[in-house]
């Protein structure tokens, strides 16, 4: 890897691999590095990218839209499900996954290449990202009460074929985060689950579901360790968009549903409370009073990441999804 100047005086990066894709939308200089490595290495241009790693890319004016309608049939195929039935949502309403529900699978190698193939899909279907993580905490010893959550995801997925995460071409390029947390919501280790979603514009660029590492003692507690993941995350993408040369001089808003969680990252003094949180305080408060990030209030009702922390039901379901750029194109 390296880079050279163009006779116009805009530096580009060159990336030599076996399959190399150049992004932007600066035709001129894309002409002029293609004709740069061309030089240097036989060369095939592709065009436009349409398909790659199983992402397929349309495009049009209004932004692009990327699709997994082949990699999901190919894992229905894979499963063999023997019915047509269709689930309007990937799980269960107050579903419950224990490690000792149900009976032990006598084919152990199928229900970790579905949970394969599925942990792969949520880079571009985050309405699956929950369901994938219950689901997933089981791939060592699963039973058929998992396998039939998985099976229920798959049902969701073939109803939802088409469903595509959607980049609008006029979106602005400032961040926006959203964070939440399910206070001691695994039955099993009494951890809570951390969820999170990261917008560029009205672009969703980043999202998280994950069981939180330790037990909180609180929900504030809980709120306060996803609201300092959700801010290293927001560190990290704030990097990268100022090495692409997209600088924010703004804070950037991270929502908040807990006035506690509000109230510590402001308040300087610690005591009993909060001292057993006290490294995850100092990040994000540090991030605060560097005015890298705001903390806004945000109502509850209005709360974006219920789809990444917890089962809903198929109304407030389909009401998140709008919200996230995710369609259904025909």
């Amino acid at each position: 890897m390296f880079t050279h100047t163009s006779p116009s005086g805009c530096t580009i990066l060159q990336l030599y691999v076996d399959d190399m894709i150049i992004i932007g939308d600066d035709y001129a200089h894309i002409a002029y590095t293609k004709q740069h490595i061309h030089r240097q290495f036989a060369m095939k241009d592709l065009g436009f990218l349409r398909y790659f790693l199983g992402i397929e890319v349309a495009r049009n004016r209004r932004g692009i839209l990327l699709s997994r309608q082949k990699y999901i049939t190919d894992i229905l195929a894979r499963a063999e499900l023997s019915d047509t039935r269709l689930a309007a949502t990937p799980v269960e309403l107050h579903l419950q996954l224990r490690s000792d529900d149900g009976e032990p699978l006598s084919d152990v190698t199928r229900y970790r290449a579905l949970v394969g193939g599925l942990v792969y899909l949520t880079t571009t279907r985050p309405d699956i990202a929950y369901a994938v993580h219950l689901v997933g905490q089981f791939v060592a010893a699963h039973r058929t009460v998992h396998y039939a959550s998985v099976l229920r995801i798959l049902r969701y997925l073939r109803g939802t074929l088409t469903r595509s995460l959607f980049l609008p071409s006029t979106s602005s390029l400032a961040l926006r985060a959203y964070f939440d947390a399910d206070w001691a919501s695994d039955v099993t280790d009494r951890k809570s689950i951390t969820g999170f979603c990261v917008f560029l514009g009205d672009s969703l660029i980043s999202w998280h579901a994950k069981k939180q590492l330790v037990v909180s003692r609180s929900s504030t507690e809980s709120e306060y360790r996803a609201m300092a993941d959700t801010t290293v995350e927001i560190i990290w993408l704030r990097r990268l968009l100022a090495d692409l040369g997209v600088a924010s001089s703004n804070p950037i808003p991270l929502h908040c549903d807990n006035k506690s969680s509000i109230h510590i990252a402001t308040n300087p003094v610690f005591h009993e409370r909060t001292k057993h949180i006290d490294i995850d305080c100092h990040i994000t408060r540090h991030q605060l009073q560097a005015r890298i990030i705001s903390l806004p209030f945000v109502a509850s009702a209005a709360r974006l990441v219920d789809l990444f922390i917890k089962s809903l039901t198929s109304q407030r379901f389909a009401t998140l999804i709008s919200k996230l750029s995710l369609v259904d194109p025909p």
